[in-house]
C-alpha cells in the first residue's frame, strides 16, 4: 500500500519545511528582488558563491516568500557523502513515504508529477554530478517543478541560471557586525572611538557574512581594535560558530577548506600559486607566474576556470580588460599551503619578473597612442606592482631591481596623480646600498622630478645634484641629460628664468645628441617655452610648443600635448584673446583630468578662473579658485611658490574681490572648495560650452613687462614642470 504524506511544517513556512529564521536577515535587499525575479523568469536558479558568503540564508529568505502552492522543500546534501543517497536525502527531505521496492528517483518522479512546489537543494558541490543528474531529470519530467540550487559551483545543465553572490557591501557589513556583536555583547553600539575600526575590520574581511559574524563573535573577548590587530591570523582568530551550524561553518578556516577539498591536486596547485597576486590580475599573469612544476601553461586556462566555477576566483571587467581577484581570506587560505609547499620564494621571483616587465613595456608605450591604455593597465595592476617593490626593496640583491622599477614608473608617479606614493618608492630605493649606477641613477632624477612638482626644493637638488656627479663619474650620457634636464626644472619653478634656460636647452642638446625622443624630451620643450614666456619672448614659447603639437599628434601622444596647450593658451590670453585661451584649456583639462593629472588638473584650473574673469564671470572665477585651492595639498606647494607661477592667481584674485567685494569673493571660493575633483572638472568643461556673460569687458592687451617677475599675462606652467 502506497500514500502520499503531505509534509507538516517542521519550522517555518505555512507549508514545506525551511526552518525558522532565529536572528535578523541584514542586507541584501537588491539580491534579495533580483533572486526572486530569477525564480519566477527560471525554473533552475543556482544561487554560486564561496564558503561563508550568505547562499543559504539568502536563498532561503527568498524561498520563504515565493508562492508555490505544493509547499517550499529544503534538501540539505552537505552532510550525505555517497552519490547513490542524493535521491534518497530528497525524498526525506520532502517527507515522502514508500512500502514498495520502487527506487527513490521513481518515487520522486510520480509524487511530484502534476505539482507546483519549490525544491531547495543546499550544499550539493560535493556531489555535482549525482545532483545535476537527479535534478534535471526531475525538471524534465515534472513540469510544475522549480528547484533553488544552492552551492560553490554551478550543476552546468541544460536551462540553469546561475545567481553568483558576492560579499556584502562595506555598509552592510558594518550593518551585520554591530546586529550580531549586540546580540552577544549587551549594549554594544557603534560610536566614535570604535566605528572606524569596525568598518576597517569588515573591509578586511571582505564582507564575508561568516567572517563578520565570527568576528562579532570575539566581541566578548577583544575590542574592535584589538580584533583589527590580530587579523594576520585570522584563521586562528575567526572560529566559535554556533553549535547548531554546520560544521565547516563553524571556523573559517574550515569554511574555506570544504572548498579545497572539493579541488583537484591542478586545482590546489594553482590556487596556492595564485596567491603571489595582490588584488586582480590577468589571465597572462597567471600563465606566466603559475605555470611549471606540476601544471603546464597549457592548462591554466582550463584550471581558472574550475576554479571561477568554484567560487575560489571571481571575474571582474575593469578598464584595462577583465581581470580575476581572490577575496583576501580565500588567499591567505592559499597562501598558507605555497608556504608548506617550499615554493613561495620561486613564485614570488617570478611573481617579481612578470611585473618588471610589465613596467618596462608600460614605460616604452607612453609614448603612443595607447598612453590612456597604459594608465588604465597600471592602475590595474598597482597592487602587483606595490608588492614587486616590496619584494625588491626588502630582499637582499634585489635592490637595484626595486630601483629601476621605481624609476621606471615616472609616468604614472608624476602623469596620473601618483606623487605621494612614487616619492615613498623613490626614497627607500635610493636610501639603500647598490651597486649598479644606472638603476640607482634613474631613481634619483625621478626623485627629483618627484619632489620639484611637490615643491620640495631642497630634495630635488639633493637627489638631482647626486644624479649629476655620478652620471659624469661613470660616463652615463642618459643620465646625465635626465638629470639636467630636471634641474633646469627646478630653476624654472625657483624663479630662476635665465638658469632654467641655459639647463633647458642643454639638456635638449643631449637629449638630441642621444637619440632620446619621448613624452619627458616634450616636457623639457614646454618647459623652456614657458621659461621664454616668463621672460618675454612670447614667439620663440609658441614656436616651440606648436612643434610639440605636432610631434605628439604624429605620435598619439597627449599627456605631454595638454601641457603644450596649457603654454598656448597663456599665450593666447596675454595676446588679448580670452575665447582662443579658454578652447584651449577645455582641451588641455579634459586630457589632465582623464590620465588623473592632478597638477595638470589644478594648473588648468588656476588659469581657467582667470580667463573666467576676462570674460566678465567673477563669481565663477572665484568658484574655480576655490576648486583649485582645495586640490592643491594632494600636489605639493601652491603653485611652487613661485611669483611667477603666482601672478595670474593673484590677478584673478584681484579682480574679482573689487567686483564682487570680499564677503561675496569668499563665499564663491568657499562654494568652490566644497566641490570634489570630478564636479569641479565637470562644471569647468561644462560652463566652457556656454556663453560668458559680458558683464565686464576684457582688458586690453599690454606689453609684457619683462623686468618683473610675471608679466601681465597668466602664468601657471603645470606643462612647464614636466
Amino acid at each position: 500500500m502506497q500514500h502520499f504524506d503531505r509534509p507538516r511544517p517542521s519550522g517555518g513556512t505555512p507549508h514545506g519545511n525551511l526552518p525558522l529564521e532565529l536572528d535578523a536577515f541584514v542586507g541584501r535587499s537588491a539580491e534579495l528582488a533580483r533572486l526572486t525575479e530569477a525564480l519566477e523568469g527560471s525554473r533552475l536558479v543556482t544561487v554560486t558563491g564561496m564558503g561563508g558568503v550568505g547562499k543559504s540564508r539568502l536563498a532561503a529568505r527568498t524561498a520563504a516568500g515565493t508562492d508555490a502552492p505544493d509547499g517550499v522543500w529544503r534538501a540539505e546534501l552537505a552532510a550525505v557523502r555517497d552519490p547513490d543517497l542524493v535521491a534518497y536525502a530528497v525524498v526525506e527531505a520532502l517527507g515522502l513515504t514508500d512500502q514498495t521496492s520502487r527506487v527513490p528517483r521513481e518515487l520522486l518522479l510520480d509524487r511530484l508529477a502534476g505539482r507546483q512546489l519549490l525544491l531547495v537543494v543546499d550544499g550539493f558541490e560535493h556531489l555535482v554530478d549525482a545532483c545535476a543528474a537527479l535534478v534535471g531529470e526531475l525538471l524534465r519530467r515534472t513540469p510544475g517543478l522549480r528547484v533553488l540550487a544552492v552551492g560553490r559551483r554551478p550543476l552546468e545543465i541544460e536551462g540553469e541560471r546561475l545567481f553568483p553572490l558576492a560579499p556584502l557591501d562595506d555598509t552592510a557589513a558594518v550593518e551585520l557586525f554591530e546586529e550580531r556583536a549586540a546580540a552577544r555583547v549587551p549594549g554594544f553600539a557603534l560610536d566614535d572611538g570604535n566605528r572606524s575600526d569596525v568598518r576597517e575590520l569588515c573591509r578586511r574581511l571582505d564582507g564575508i557574512p561568516l567572517a563578520v559574524e565570527l568576528a562579532a563573535g570575539r566581541l566578548s573577548a577583544l575590542s574592535p581594535a584589538q580584533l583589527l590587530s590580530r587579523l594576520e591570523d585570522r584563521f586562528r582568530l575567526l572560529t566559535g560558530g554556533g553549535r547548531d551550524a554546520l560544521p565547516r561553518h563553524q571556523t573559517l578556516r574550515t569554511a574555506i577548506g570544504w572548498s579545497h577539498e572539493l579541488c583537484t591536486s591542478e586545482e590546489r596547485l594553482l590556487w596556492s600559486r595564485l596567491s603571489v597576486f595582490a588584488g586582480r590580475f590577468d589571465l597572462e599573469a597567471a600563465e606566466y607566474v603559475c605555470a611549471g612544476d606540476g601544471l603546464r601553461a597549457d592548462h591554466v586556462l582550463d584550471v581558472v576556470g574550475a576554479l571561477l566555477a568554484q567560487s575560489v576566483l571571481a571575474r571582474e571587467e575593469t578598464p584595462a580588460g577583465p581581470r580575476y581577484r581572490m577575496l583576501d581570506s580565500v588567499r591567505a587560505y592559499g597562501a598558507d599551503w605555497l608556504a608548506a609547499s617550499g615554493d613561495a620564494d620561486r613564485l614570488r621571483r617570478r611573481h617579481r619578473d612578470w611585473y618588471m616587465g610589465l613596467a618596462t613595456w608600460c614605460e616604452l608605450d607612453w609614448f603612443s597612442p595607447r598612453q590612456a591604455e597604459v594608465a588604465a593597465r597600471v592602475e590595474a595592476e598597482l597592487p602587483n606592482l606595490r608588492r614587486a617593490l616590496e619584494y625588491c626593496l626588502t630582499e637582499p640583491g634585489e635592490t637595484h631591481l626595486g630601483q629601476y622599477l621605481a624609476g621606471s614608473l615616472w609616468f604614472y608617479w608624476v602623469g596620473c596623480g601618483r606623487l605621494a606614493e612614487g616619492r615613498h618608492w623613490l626614497e627607500r630605493g635610493v636610501e639603500l646600498d647598490c651597486d649598479r649606477d644606472r638603476s640607482r641613477l634613474k631613481a634619483l632624477w625621478v626623485l627629483g622630478y618627484v619632489a620639484i612638482l611637490q615643491g620640495d626644493t631642497v630634495s630635488a637638488l639633493t637627489a638631482l645634484q647626486e644624479c649629476r656627479e655620478e652620471a659624469l663619474r661613470t660616463g652615463d650620457p642618459t643620465a646625465l641629460a635626465y638629470a639636467e634636464h630636471r634641474a633646469g626644472c627646478l630653476a624654472l619653478v625657483s624663479d630662476d628664468m635665465r638658469r632654467a634656460e641655459t639647463l633647458l636647452r642643454s639638456a635638449l642638446d643631449r637629449y638630441h645628441e642621444i637619440g632620446e625622443l619621448n613624452s619627458n624630451v616634450l616636457m623639457g620643450q614646454v618647459e623652456l617655452a614657458m621659461a621664454l614666456a616668463f621672460q618675454g619672448d612670447m614667439p620663440a614659447a609658441v614656436k616651440l610648443c606648436e612643434d610639440v603639437r605636432r610631434v605628439c599628434e604624429d605620435h598619439g601622444e597627449r599627456w605631454a600635448l595638454a601641457y603644450a596647450l596649457y603654454v598656448l593658451a597663456y599665450e593666447a590670453l596675454g595676446a588679448g584673446d580670452p575665447a582662443r585661451a579658454r578652447g584651449l584649456l577645455v582641451r588641455c583639462l579634459d586630457i589632465a583630468h582623464t590620465f588623473h593629472d592632478l597638477l595638470g588638473t589644478v594648473l588648468a584650473l588656476e588659469l581657467l578662473a582667470l580667463v573666467t574673469t576676462v570674460q566678465g564671470d567673477p563669481a565663477e572665477a572665484a568658484v574655480l579658485q576655490g576648486a583649485a585651492a582645495r586640490l592643491w595639498p594632494s600636489v605639493g606647494l601652491p603653485l611652487f611658490g613661485s611669483a611667477y607661477y603666482n601672478v595670474p592667481h593673484q590677478r584673478c584674485e584681484a579682480e574679482a574681490r573689487e567686483r564682487l567685494g570680499d564677503e561675496r569673493y569668499g563665499e564663491c571660493v568657499r562654494a568652490g572648495e566644497r566641490l570634489g575633483r570630478d564636479a569641479a572638472v565637470e562644471r569647468a568643461l561644462r560652463r566652457a560650452g556656454q556663453r560668458p556673460p559680458a558683464v565686464v569687458p576684457a582688458p586690453r592687451r599690454q606689453a609684457p613687462d619683462t623686468q618683473k617677475p610675471a608679466v601681465s599675462r597668466p602664468s601657471k606652467g603645470g606643462g612647464t614642470t614636466g
